[in-house]
């Protein structure tokens, strides 16, 4: 059976810099672009950062330098009401739509008012283990990214999640979580609830930091499904890791790389975009199932191209076939040349001119 075709996620994110318009056109540009699914970040900014939070050094380059952290999100915040807007128009658009929660309010948000039954986990919160919890107790998939962890952060991340999937009255903390994760009936509860998102959290993201090889290495430490947040700059490496094996593909998406904001520039506009989807879903059909077969396409050329035992030089019936007079030639429809040295020294049934396939 054929794999799955990879579930593309257009992160819109903050990308329409506050304003619901924007948002809403972001959502027509995943539809038209072909993604699976459009994504937000929604929170507040009061609730994640302090006054004195420092930007990152991407952001200090791509927003006013003078401009805090606390005040840049604040300005890229969504009122709720826009967040229900979105949700209509990407099913008005049939494209799925997903939310990060940054905060618990917004978490409660997504899962009491949108409905919505998965959400995604970002980076910076894999070790956030009561928003984890949150998530887990709420009955959501998870879509969990590892930008910036190691295997054992991501261990104790999944084992909040296997936890909260099943507490049965214990309490939560770190032996409890260890105990759920450690537990393979807890553990089994995340194989059909849970994706990981390798991911390299620098914007962009440089080819050397990347290492798509993890993505094979958090699939056979874990056992779930496993795809890639990309960060990096063009769609190269996004459709390598596709055919690395990713199940999911996750990439930003912007109306215009040259608008001033912290994602923008490590961004995709819409034509590429849309080009990137086209190259992915190129790569799912040539992914297959794995299995060595001759192919339909190319069952027509098995006689054209292979080659049967023909005669080198005219053959006289009972002279006893040799390397002298036996070949290998075009059409493939004849004798195998696996049976050239079986031939050898056994006298030929009939007369045969050069070129005729050889018989028995």
């Amino acid at each position: 059976m054929s794999r799955r075709p990879t579930y593309i996620i257009a992160e819109a994110g903050v990308n329409h810099d506050g304003d619901v318009g924007d948002a809403l056109r972001l959502v027509d540009a995943a539809a038209d672009c072909g993604a699976d699914c459009v994504k937000f970040q929604i929170f507040s900014a009061g609730a994640i950062s302090s006054a004195a939070a420092p930007k990152a050094q991407y952001q200090l380059s791509t927003t006013d330098s003078a401009e805090t952290a606390h005040d840049m999100l604040a300005a890229l915040e969504l009122p709720l009401d826009g967040f229900f807007k979105l949700k209509e128009r990407a099913t008005a658009r049939k494209i799925d739509f997903l939310c990060t929660p940054f905060d618990h309010a917004s978490l409660r948000f997504l899962v009491d008012e949108l409905r919505l039954k998965t959400i995604k986990i970002g980076s910076g919160d894999l070790t956030n283990a009561p928003l984890l919890l949150d998530a887990a107790r709420a009955g959501t998939d998870v879509i969990l990214s590892t930008g910036m962890s190691r295997l054992d952060e991501i261990e104790h991340a999944l084992g909040v999640l296997a936890f909260g999937n099943a507490e049965a009255g214990t309490a939560p903390g770190a032996l409890a979580f260890k105990a759920a994760w450690a537990n393979p009936l807890r553990r089994a509860t995340l194989r059909d609830r849970v994706v990981l998102l390798h991911c390299t959290t620098e914007y962009p993201a440089p080819p050397e930091s990347i290492n798509l090889l993890a993505i094979d290495t958090l699939r056979e430490a874990f056992g779930l499904a496993v795809g890639y947040s990309d960060h990096s700059e063009g769609t190269e490496v996004a459709i390598a890791a596709v055919a690395r094996g990713a199940s999911m593909l996750e990439k930003h998406l912007t109306l215009d790389r040259s608008r001033p904001g912290p994602d923008h520039a490590a961004s995709l506009e819409p034509a590429a975009f849309a080009a990137m989807v086209a190259a992915v879903r190129t790569i799912d059909l040539a992914l297959g199932d794995g299995a060595k077969v001759v192919q339909a396409a190319e069952r027509g050329n098995v006689a054209v191209v292979r080659k049967s035992l023909v005669a080198r030089v005219a053959i006289r019936a009972g002279e006893l076939y040799s390397e002298q007079n036996l070949t290998c030639k075009r059409p493939g429809h004849g004798m195998s040349p696996y049976r050239l040295w079986d031939l050898y020294g056994k006298p030929a049934p009939r007369d045969f001119e050069p070129d005729d396939l050889i018989e028995e």
